[in-house]
């Protein structure tokens, strides 16, 4: 995005616009040199910071001038943690439902036992899920949450690599 301080005007890449009377078309700003841009008074604008994760802000931005400015606003804590633990069990839910068949086969078919890997494999994901939402509750503030729902999930026995 430029910034046109003569005009008042911003003007993003890939859109057309005038000044002074004169039409630029939309691919102006995408073929011409930064000599070009600055004949015309254009400034590129730049961020005085960085956005937020959306997931735990809210994010606006003000622009002042050639320079954008964002304002990150924590979501509710106590909401955030809610959702994400949600999302904890659901992701566990996902991995094993696949694999459930070997509980329910060995409760009807007392002679049927799943291979070790696998008993271990479907034991680390609920161990995994529970270390991940008591850690998720614990989160005293964005920052803890956002280290908390870092999860990384076991591969299955079957798994080779990329």
């Amino acid at each position: 995005m430029f910034y046109r301080e003569q005009s008042n005007q911003y003007i993003s890449e890939g859109t057309s616009f005038s000044i002074d009377g004169t039409s630029y078309p939309s691919n102006w700003l995408n073929m011409t040199s930064p000599e070009e841009k600055s004949a015309l008074g254009l400034v590129e604008v730049t961020d005085a910071n960085s956005p937020e994760d959306g997931r735990f802000y809210w994010v606006s931005d003000t622009l002042v001038g050639a320079v954008r400015t964002y304002l990150n606003t924590p979501k509710d804590l106590d909401g955030l943690k809610a959702t994400w633990a949600a999302q904890i069990r659901a992701t566990a839910y996902s991995l094993l439902v696949t694999t459930d068949y070997m509980d329910s086969r060995k409760a009807n078919d007392p002679e049927y036992v799943p291979s070790a890997d696998w008993i271990t494999w479907r034991a680390s994901i609920r161990t995994t899920a529970s270390e991940a939402v008591v850690a998720i509750n614990a989160a005293a503030d964005i920052a803890a949450l956002q280290a908390a729902v870092q999860v990384t999930w076991p591969n299955n026995p079957d798994y080779k690599g990329v």
